[in-house]
């Protein structure tokens, strides 16, 4: 069994000797550069770093994204069920089933989306 992972656990080894031996090469070869507190400031296009660095965002922003990539990725799931659709409905038997899969899975995703609504998640007013 242990033969099984052996391959697995040399590559990662590898990887993270290469790793490894990268950042130490880096250290040791790379040039040493001055520093002073002009060359550890962060670049700002030419302005002083003066007060805070970004505006704060409203996490209405981010939670409609997460559900726009999440409503997104479930509609891409449908995607091969379309694309073999012609194929799984000629078998009778396999019929039926692909068309209660793929109602269960627009079901789930249509009661996701009334939760979200009724939540207040797409209300931008709120």
């Amino acid at each position: 069994m242990l033969q099984d992972y052996l391959p697995a656990l040399l590559q990662a080894l590898a990887a993270i000797g290469f790793a490894a031996a990268a950042l130490g090469l880096s250290v040791l070869l790379g040039k040493r550069g001055s520093h002073n507190r002009t060359k550890e400031t962060p670049y700002e296009c030419g302005m002083l770093p003066i007060g805070q660095g970004a505006p704060r965002f409203s996490v209405k922003f981010y939670l409609v994204a997460m559900l726009f990539v999440i409503f997104d990725i479930e509609v891409v799931f449908m995607y091969p069920w379309a694309v073999q659709f012609i194929d799984l409905i000629r078998d009778p038997a396999q019929a039926g089933m692909a068309l209660w899969s793929i109602a269960g899975f627009a079901g789930l995703l249509a009661i996701a989306y009334v939760y979200a609504l009724k939540k207040g998640a797409l209300n931008w007013k709120s």
